[in-house]
């Protein structure tokens, strides 16, 4: 079963490898220490390469920020990002002059349609207790009848999104998470209206399969064609079906087979990505994911042009005052938070 099942295992670096629909996904774990009056690290940033900071010394990294870590204004056009906080804040800032600030399980599903600019940064809001931040972010794409779609983003709050903790039949205990789509009879809430997994048939799935020690839980099979990739970032080792696979892999299965996945003795958490692919073809080229190269260079001229609505924001890092909860303003003025 297990050679029928297993397609292919890759080693997961910064940047792991996906499969249609996804473009990719990446697994942002940064050791902060403590913040400083303007929320960056309460730390010496010098021998980082500021602007370029990726190489996680210390346990951290700046990456695009030169006071506050993160991701100072950036484009996209043509896909979508969906944003998993673990831990810490994410605060957002963009062209249509929407803001937000989340964490702490919350998603953020941002569509950029025919083009957005927008600013992640990584507030450091604790000044006398150290903000490690955990997040995925996942790259979707859009088809190409929506590629140019009007941008918008809508927030899943963490107490939103169903879990839940399921038993074998020897007692071993698994967390699942659902971020998108259905898996058992938890399903996530609705994503963006305009995206790939927003329509059912489409069989998007994010999950999160966290196992204690020992425990077997068996993914189900998709209902139609599908790919799907058993992320394996954490634990010691584990068996996908009869094959023992080692931490740090991303696992493509035949979507259309049962996958179980029975833990060693050490926690472990697999992400899940699933879902039926676009099948169309791909021009990427940095912040613009389109069907062809003419599309790609329409995007770059779009956006020398009109800059896809301007920059409202005083600075190109934009950061909420520490005492912020959570929050979303979207750009037609409509103010919500999590309850």
């Amino acid at each position: 079963m297990g050679k029928e099942l297993i397609r292919s295992v890759s080693h997961l670096g910064f940047q792991w490898q996906t499969l249609d629909p996804f473009l990719f996904c990446v697994h942002h774990d940064d050791a902060y220490p403590k913040g400083n009056a303007q929320q960056g690290p309460e730390a010496s940033l010098a021998g980082r390469r500021i602007g370029q900071d990726f190489e996680g010394q210390d346990g951290w990294r700046m990456y695009h920020g030169d006071v506050v870590p993160g991701f100072p204004r950036h484009p996209h056009r043509g896909f979508e990002t969906v944003t998993v906080v673990r831990r810490g804040l994410v605060d957002h800032s963009d062209s249509l002059g929407a803001t937000a600030r989340y964490g702490g399980g919350d998603v953020q599903w941002m569509t950029a349609g025919k083009g957005i600019v927008h600013a992640e940064m990584f507030p450091l809001v604790q000044r006398e207790a150290d903000n490690p931040l955990e997040l995925f972010q996942i790259w979707l794409n859009l088809p190409a009848e929506r590629k140019l779609t009007t941008p918008a983003f809508k927030m899943l709050w963490a107490d939103t999104i169903p879990t839940r903790t399921v038993a074998d039949s020897k007692g071993g205990t698994t967390r699942i998470t659902v971020y998108a789509g259905s898996l058992l009879d938890l399903t996530a809430p609705t994503p963006a209206p305009d995206s790939w997994a927003a329509d059912p048939a489409n069989e998007v799935g994010i999950w999160s399969i966290k196992l204690e020690p020992g425990a077997l839980f068996t993914v189900p099979p998709a209902r139609g064609p599908v790919n799907r990739v058993l992320y394996a970032f954490s634990g010691e080792s584990l068996h996908v079906a009869s094959t023992q696979v080692q931490p740090k892999v991303g696992v493509q299965v035949d979507g259309g087979l049962p996958a179980p996945i029975l833990n060693g003795p050490a926690p472990a958490e697999v992400l899940v990505l699933q879902g039926r692919p676009i099948g169309e073809n791909v021009a990427h080229y940095g912040p613009f994911v389109m069907n062809t190269r003419a599309e790609l260079e329409q995007a770059f001229a779009d956006y020398r042009s009109t800059g896809f609505g301007g920059w409202p924001w005083p600075q190109d890092d934009p950061v909420h005052e520490p005492v912020e909860g959570r929050f979303a303003r979207h750009a037609d003025g409509t103010l919500e938070r999590p309850a």
